[in-house]
């Protein structure tokens, strides 16, 4: 790396740090190359901790979020996020491209395949969570090794290090840390948009004892457009920056257990696991980037298969295929359930009736509700085309 890039002195080919932003960059630089498109840094003692607590038991108190339960836990590691790992100082906040096709700008076509099983793109490869982590502790690493290098700035570099990386694994405000430390700007949708990147991407933190200063956060650019509020199938944003997870197609298909109300199963459609919709509709993902990480790449035709063919996995099969996969978060019976949805919102057809009354009186009582829902809806259909 230039010694220019970093506003630092190259003396006998090695690097001389004159203050605590150089270590930043360097620090960045090191980042974008281990996979990660930007990364930002934010103090555990920053005054958003406090705010986003009270923010979080007012959203509790509306009922917004389903079966979370974790979410009324742990509020004073959140607002404190010191204490969640002793010593720590500095947060970077990282963000990780997940696409591997670039969708239609500002069109939702899943639609258009009515008999194929939609999976949100970041889950139709590898779990992230584990590509994140172990990214984010070669980070780390990188950064250990360089701590002689600063002893001069007066950041903590001259005692022991301590670091912990994490991805949506302990209490944290992951979202709203990454809107503080600069990566983008919270949509209405709830989710961080960056302005050269679209939001298609996910996040991941390090804590670590390094004392560095705060980047700024970055102007907002929604503006009046309400696309993602409108596009919404189960209209699970309320308002402007207010999600009801409850009712969100991402909750209901992936961390709601048991019975969905018959009131979302139209409006889930052909979605299996999680939703897209509110992202690709969002103008700025004309800006989206494709993921740098070979990990994101589909897996089993995740990105192509056909209901009827999912519909038939065995559970054995289930658990070979989802191995090291999101889509095993769900269990096998609720992902059942889901394709149980999708088959009866699918086209009408004799032989999905057919594939659906094999699983009757096999799994449970609730599998089969949905069973019955689906081959309900799937008889209205035929018989509507019958003259």
């Amino acid at each position: 790396m230039a010694a220019n890039t970093v506003n630092n002195i190259a003396v006998n080919n090695t690097l001389t740090f004159a203050t605590a932003v150089d270590v930043k960059q360097w620090i960045k630089a090191q980042a974008q190359a281990l996979g990660f498109a930007d990364c930002g840094f934010l103090s555990v003692h920053h005054p958003l901790f406090i705010q986003q607590t009270e923010r979080l038991q007012q959203w509790l108190a509306k009922g917004y979020e389903g079966q979370l339960q974790f979410m009324h836990n742990n509020h004073q590691l959140r607002a404190h996020p010191e204490q969640l790992v002793e010593g720590a100082k500095t947060i970077i906040s990282v963000r990780m491209d997940y696409l591997t096709q670039t969708p239609t700008p500002r069109a939702v076509t899943d639609y258009h395949y009515p008999n194929q099983g939609i999976i949100a793109r970041y889950a139709r490869g590898r779990d992230y969570h584990k590509t994140m982590r172990s990214r984010l502790k070669q980070l780390a690493l990188r950064i250990e090794a360089m701590l002689p290098e600063w002893q001069h700035l007066n950041i903590g570099s001259e005692q022991d290090f301590i670091f912990r990386p994490f991805s949506d694994s302990a209490p944290i405000f992951e979202r709203p840390i990454a809107d503080a430390a600069g990566l983008g700007w919270t949509g209405k949708h709830t989710l961080l948009i960056n302005k050269q990147a679209g939001s298609f991407f996910v996040l991941g933190e390090l804590f670590m004892s390094l004392e560095l200063p705060d980047d700024a956060p970055v102007k907002e650019h929604c503006g009046s457009c309400s696309a993602c509020i409108d596009i919404c199938p189960t209209q699970a944003i309320v308002a402007p920056y207010e999600l009801n997870a409850s009712a969100c197609i991402s909750y209901l298909t992936i961390e709601h257990d048991g019975v969905i109300d018959s009131k979302y199963r139209r409006a889930i459609g052909n979605r299996i696991f999680g939703c897209d919709d509110c992202q690709l509709i969002c103008p700025w993902n004309r800006y989206a980037n494709l993921a740098s990480v070979d990990d994101f790449a589909p897996r089993h035709n995740l990105d192509s298969s056909s209901l009827l063919e999912l519909w038939q996995w065995q559970e054995a099969e289930f658990m070979k295929k989802t191995e090291g996969s999101p889509l095993r978060r769900t269990g096998y019976v609720n992902f059942l359930r889901n394709i149980a949805i999708a088959l009866g919102n699918a086209d009408g057809s004799k032989e999905i009736i057919t594939h659906l009354r094999t699983r009757l009186a096999i799994h449970s009582a609730m599998l089969d509700e949905h069973i019955t829902w689906a081959i309900k809806e799937q008889q209205d259909k035929l018989e509507s085309f019958e003259p």
